[in-house]
């Protein structure tokens, strides 16, 4: 059965709706909410990222996810059949909503571990290097993702959903997380007990540190919240938007490369194999001298800090209202 990737019609409605969005930032009070040259940077990276995505996607479609689908769900009398047992799925349209809660599942995981490994981050990090929070940077992704997104979904056909019902969803992922990347969109109410919404993903982007590697989701919070990621959008916070390592520069080339440069000026800094290797698929941050630190290491030297400020009754209060679970989740 043969469908079209939504993403065909995306492209076009992407670049008109960023058009739109800036028009109207400019005739209004945001009119701050584009910088030019920031713009150029991510329609350049943006646009490079379609033609690669759209290369890398029919090699994904044709040799992994197909070979991967074929291996697992033979024809057994002339109907596919999962080696474990059940037929292969169909079409049904609550096969669909599995299907697209499944790519959801892995999404999170996906989006996770590229704040979570610095060798993934440094392909991600092109995605939050911008100082701007808008449509455009919505475009901004980094061209590596590409070569290892698809093992994330592999277990997806796998279990027997078809590979063109994999790529729909991937590509209905990708329209949802287009438009989360604007500001204008107020409270949704009910709809955030159970969607990601723009204002989490507004938190996702910052880099405050309460708010740095939350909201991994991709359409429902759901897995932020059962992992332990979430975090809800506080009006009395400033958000300051972008990473704190930034490429300080719009030339797309060292937006894409700059993290993968600074991972080997860290490699150089010991001779220890495992300090090369932990400056590599360590968390984000991570160093052999403590110079710099992870996430969960400023976090946790900032509670500390917080509870030597405080009397011994305060500070017990104080953190059995706001103590929160320790997570793995880490990043810059």
């Amino acid at each position: 059965m043969d469908f079209t990737n939504p993403l065909v019609y995306g492209v076009p409605c992407f670049l008109g709706l960023i058009l739109l969005e800036l028009s109207y930032s400019k005739l209004t009070t945001r009119k701050k909410l584009y910088n030019w040259k920031d713009l150029a940077s991510s329609v350049s990276i943006g646009l490079g990222s379609a033609v690669l995505a759209a290369l890398l996607k029919t090699v994904t479609a044709i040799v992994i996810f197909t070979f991967v689908y074929d291996v697992f769900n033979p024809m057994v009398d002339g109907v596919r059949t999962n080696i474990f047992g059940w037929e292969s799925f169909g079409y049904a349209w609550y096969i669909w909503l599995l299907c697209q809660l499944a790519d959801d599942f892995s999404y999170y995981w996906f989006h996770r571990q590229n704040h979570m490994v610095r060798f993934f981050w440094a392909a991600h990090i092109v995605h939050h290097s911008s100082h701007q929070f808008n449509l455009g940077t919505a475009v901004r992704n980094g061209w590596f993702t590409l070569f290892y997104k698809p093992f994330f979904y592999m277990w997806i056909v796998a279990i027997g959903f078809p590979p063109e019902m994999l790529l729909v969803c991937l590509g209905i992922e990708s329209l949802w997380q287009f438009q989360l990347h604007s500001v204008y969109v107020p409270k949704l109410g009910f709809i955030e007990k159970i969607f990601n919404t723009h204002r989490m993903h507004q938190v996702h982007h910052s880099k405050n540190l309460e708010y740095m590697d939350k909201n991994h989701g991709g359409f429902l919070n759901a897995f932020d919240k059962l992992f332990g990621t979430f975090k809800d959008y506080d009006e009395n916070i400033d958000i300051e938007y972008g990473v704190t390592s930034p490429p300080n520069s719009y030339n797309p080339y060292v937006i894409l490369t700059h993290e993968y440069a600074n991972i080997w000026q860290d490699m150089k800094k010991s001779k220890n194999w495992k300090h090369k290797f932990m400056y590599i698929f360590g968390p984000p941050g991570w160093s052999h001298d403590g110079s710099t630190k992870t996430v969960k290491q400023m976090r946790k030297e900032l509670k500390q800090l917080n509870y030597a400020n405080e009397s011994p009754k305060e500070s017990c209060t104080a953190r059995f209202k706001t103590s929160e679970p320790e997570h793995n989740s880490v990043g810059i």
